[in-house]
């Protein structure tokens, strides 16, 4: 066959024929158009000045395209809008730097939570957003930041008085060699600049202090939380840590080796049957128990409604967490108060616990029933998978932004993004 790359078109191309009618893309491009993104235009009508800034709708396409299909680096997205068909078709060939992408994702990351809660609306329209059986979990990602630029209060206390008295030495140093230069040449000498390495090191013991300063507001809020009453001035642990690059972040289990850790948030999801985040939350706390009381408030302010059954893992068991859950917000909760060991199956339990049996070996009992061990497993089916999703089809293993709120922006798109492709999945399963 005939080829030539010289070849001229004979008639002007249009983008619309560049991809399938069934292309993720065109869903994704159809769905943002029927956003409610006039809180993200109306940040536009302020700026008067300068040139005209690219339309938000065509970077909201890209950008939530991007996030959906692994691509999240600003940089790889200004790339892809050159080399890539759908990410063409989304821009209409403009081309954004990554600064741009960049800049327009930071300054509207308090919109993808509304725009998340939108598509969660569209989901509900098609049937997919119900709250029969709801399965909560939570899962370590890495935050920017290593946690080799961590450090403990503890080394900090050391740190800080080893740098102070070098920085004495030196300083007394430094003098010494001021004075016999004054008597060798005269007090009118220059050169009298700060050494480099001493500016090193003081730069170092103030981040350190402002480190330390850091932990111990911290340990204050804690106690002020716990309510523990007047016992002193808080300190904090000497195994607390802070990080230089993200002091928000968090030293945590490693999801994919419990023997590591990793520098990181506490991301948590709510997932319905369908497959389906109903809630979404990010924390810098390693516990999950502490989160269920506010997952169960935002599956309320999300839904207006509240599941008939919910399930958890061992981490967000205690007697207050069932006491909600049963008693007050009236939901079937299957929470094992027990870690799962891999191969080990209970045995069949016969007649209603005794009256003497706590909240905990009650529990156990009804885990063991056939209907709580068929309807506890749906939670692996449910949540599990959505986690793994996000990881891997989604690239999402590590956040791109720094500091706990901007990276709670960023769950929210890949949250949303996540609902968008069910929904992708449930019309193309309809046609």
């Amino acid at each position: 066959r005939h080829y030539d790359q010289r070849q001229m078109l004979l008639l002007p191309p249009s983008l619309d024929e560049w991809l399938p009618e069934d292309h993720l893309a065109r869903f994704i491009s159809e769905i943002v158009e029927d956003l409610d993104i006039s809180e993200i235009l109306a940040d536009y009508e302020k700026d008067l000045r300068g040139y005209p800034p690219y339309h938000p709708l065509m970077m909201l396409k890209i950008l939530i395209y991007g996030y959906a299909t692994g691509v999240r680096s600003s940089r790889k997205i200004a790339k892809k809008c050159v080399e890539d068909v759908a990410f063409r078709y989304l821009a209409a060939n403009n081309f954004p730097k990554f600064r741009a992408i960049a800049d327009f994702r930071l300054r509207h990351l308090e919109s993808f939570k509304k725009l998340f809660l939108q598509v969660l609306l569209l989901c509900k329209e098609a049937g997919l957003a119900n709250l029969g059986h709801v399965a909560l979990d939570g899962t370590r990602i890495k935050a920017n930041a290593s946690k080799h630029k961590a450090m403990s209060y503890g080394r900090m206390k050391a740190e800080e008085e080893r740098l102070a008295k070098e920085i004495e030495a030196m300083i007394a140093q430094a003098q010494s060699v001021d004075e016999r230069e004054d008597e060798l040449y005269g007090q009118d000498k220059a050169g009298d600049e700060m050494p480099e390495e001493l500016r090193r090191k003081e730069d170092r013991l103030k981040r350190i202090r402002a480190a330390k300063a850091a932990l111990e507001a911290r340990a204050a809020q804690e106690k002020k939380n716990k309510d523990k009453g007047d016992d002193g001035p808080p300190k904090p642990d000497d195994r607390d840590q802070y990080n230089f690059t993200d002091p928000e972040s968090r030293i945590m289990p490693n999801p994919a080796d419990k023997k590591s850790f990793i520098q990181g948030y506490n991301a948590q999801v709510a997932v319905n049957e369908n497959q389906v985040i109903v809630a979404t939350r990010l924390t810098n706390e390693v516990s999950d128990c502490r989160q269920l009381p506010h997952m169960m408030a935002e599956i309320r302010a999300n839904n207006d409604d509240l599941p008939d059954d919910l399930t958890a893992d061992a981490g967000y068991f205690s007697y207050g967490n069932v006491l909600l859950l049963r008693e007050i917000l009236k939901v079937n909760a299957l929470i094992p108060p027990d870690k799962e060991r891999h191969g080990k199956r209970s045995g069949p339990v016969k007649g209603p616990p005794g009256k003497e049996a706590g909240l905990a070996e009650k529990m156990r009992r009804l885990l063991a029933t056939e209907i709580g061990k068929s309807t506890y497993a749906l939670r692996k089916a449910l949540v599990e998978p959505v986690i793994g999703q996000i990881k891997t089809c989604q690239n999402f293993d590590r956040f791109l932004l720094r500091g706990q709120e901007k990276a709670s922006g960023e769950w929210n798109l890949a949250c949303l993004c996540h609902n968008l492709r069910k929904l992708f999945q449930f019309r193309m399963n309809q046609v």
